[in-house]
């Protein structure tokens, strides 16, 4: 299916690099928050409030076997949909996956939590779940992209070796 999926951190750049990513290498760009946003008509907040976090993991996984589907994808996934087995599981086997691996001191301080539900505990509750999240996204990345890369940086490594798994 050779999709190319981009997890990490929420605010690590994931729909910035899968964008230019999906650009550089003509693929089309899905974000799984978008996706769902899309499909409920609700925003994540709005998501997290009504069904909480159990119920937006739920359509999170839904839109992971549907996207897992297709094929000629740059998917950039939620922050926390690694930690769902199932979901991550459906979309590794659809293609590669990459990890934004950005430092999560200088995501908090750089990105406005505002609208993100899960970014609202403060500092060191966001630290503790970087700590948390880690360990996953260790285990499911294909590739560890670290965060000190600037995009376009990052976009020529991950397609390069996105290309290299297609060609292998």
């Amino acid at each position: 299916m050779n999709n190319l999926i981009l997890i990490g951190m929420m605010g690590c750049g994931k729909s910035t690099v899968g964008r230019l990513a999906a650009e550089k290498l003509g693929l089309a760009f899905v974000d799984t928050d978008e996706r769902i946003e899309a499909e409920a008509g609700r925003t994540i907040p709005e998501l997290f409030d009504a069904e909480g976090e159990e119920g937006f993991r739920a359509r999170e996984l839904d839109v992971s076997r549907a996207l897992a589907r297709e094929g000629g994808l740059v998917i950039a996934c939620g922050g926390g949909l690694p930690t769902r087995a199932e979901a991550i599981a459906a979309l590794k086997a659809s293609g590669v996956v990459f990890w934004l691996n950005r430092e999560p001191a200088v995501i908090y301080d750089t990105v406005s939590m505002a609208h993100r539900p899960l970014g609202q505990g403060g500092k060191e509750a966001f630290l503790e779940r970087f700590r948390q999240r880690e360990p996953i996204y260790r285990r499911w990345a294909d590739y560890i992209i670290e965060g000190h890369a600037q995009a376009a940086e990052a976009v020529g490594r991950i397609a390069a070796l996105y290309e290299r798994e297609c060609q292998a």
